[in-house]
């Protein structure tokens, strides 16, 4: 019985060694594979950590320049490490195109200001405006509304509250074609030389007349010719409306040849900038032109209220 008991006593002892080997050989197996793998990660999280101040940018604030007067503010923004580690984790490399980042809000807004004009967007965004004013020019609405689907490019069209009630159906066309409207006074007057008193009536007349005309509150109001006061700004301001200007203009009411007239806007343009023009021959003629040359300044067009807003363009 003793011996029987001794050979089983070594049989078990001599099993356990041998699958006491096997389990360790696995398990060394396993951490071998393993430790290649977490080096990797390791290494990747390193080089997202290690790379991305490269591709943060802090935001900037709105402010009241001497020149330019009211300037939007502009998000930041920053890498999200941990999302950007799980969207380049099966990759197992740095790549820039998988980053993830996190938009960062300026602490002073556009609205944060005093009553005061805008003439351009902030001058790091690489976006441009189209500010058409409508009192007349009928007859080159449709080629220009034409052009501007074609490069699928939204503009703010101004309009005048007298053109409006007379031509409800082209703004109403205007609106359905997916662009913005803003106000551009009742009947063109020099609002400079208007009581405040006068000058809400041109504002506050035009919106009811552009709101039942294609149920758009506006909430952007654009002085003819350009002229205005500080208490105009004000009254605009009361209404929840800021005052638009520009920064190029087109100058197209002189007529000028389309050469003439996108040499005038290529030749200024910039980031943030808003381009004045009209309904005339000249801009319609020149407009495929100014769009595409635009663009291969790697320029995006967009509204008035997307040029202003904070948002921040990923290029």
């Amino acid at each position: 019985m003793k011996k029987v008991l001794i050979l089983s006593l070594i049989c078990f002892t001599a099993w356990m060694v041998v699958n006491t080997s096997i389990v360790n050989n696995y398990i060394s197996g396993m951490k071998d594979k393993a430790l290649p793998a977490a080096k990797e990660s390791n290494s990747l999280l390193e080089s997202i950590k290690k790379n991305a101040p490269t591709y943060e940018k802090p935001p900037s604030d709105a402010k009241i320049d001497r020149v330019w007067k009211a300037i939007p503010g502009y998000s930041g923004v920053k890498v999200d490490i941990a999302a950007s580690f799980k969207n380049m984790k099966k990759q197992g490399v740095f790549d820039e195109k998988k980053l993830v980042f996190t938009e960062i809000k300026p602490k002073v807004h556009l609205n944060d200001l005093p009553a005061s004009p805008i003439y351009k967007g902030h001058p790091d965004k690489p976006m441009v405006s189209f500010i058409i004013n409508v009192a007349w020019g009928n007859e080159y609405l449709s080629d220009m509304l034409a052009t501007l689907k074609r490069h699928n490019v939204s503009a703010s069209f101004f309009l005048e509250g007298n053109w409006v009630k007379k031509n409800p159906e082209l703004a109403k066309m205007i609106v359905s074609a997916g662009h913005e409207v803003g106000n551009h006074s009742y009947s063109h007057p020099d609002m400079a030389k208007l009581t405040a008193a006068q000058a809400r009536e041109q504002i506050v007349k035009t919106n009811e007349i552009i709101e039942a005309a294609t149920e758009v509150k506006c909430n952007l109001f654009g002085p003819p010719s350009g002229s205005y006061r500080d208490e105009t700004v004000k009254v605009a301001n009361e209404l929840k409306m800021k005052t638009i200007m520009w920064t190029v203009d087109t100058v197209d009411w002189k007529k000028p040849s389309p050469d003439v007239l996108i040499n005038r806007v290529m030749g200024k343009i910039d980031n943030g900038s808003m381009v004045l023009m009209h309904p005339t021959e000249s801009t319609a003629a020149s407009l495929d032109r100014l769009i595409t040359l635009i663009k291969q300044r790697h320029l995006k067009i967009g509204t008035v209220s997307d040029l202003l807003n904070e948002e921040r363009i990923l290029k």
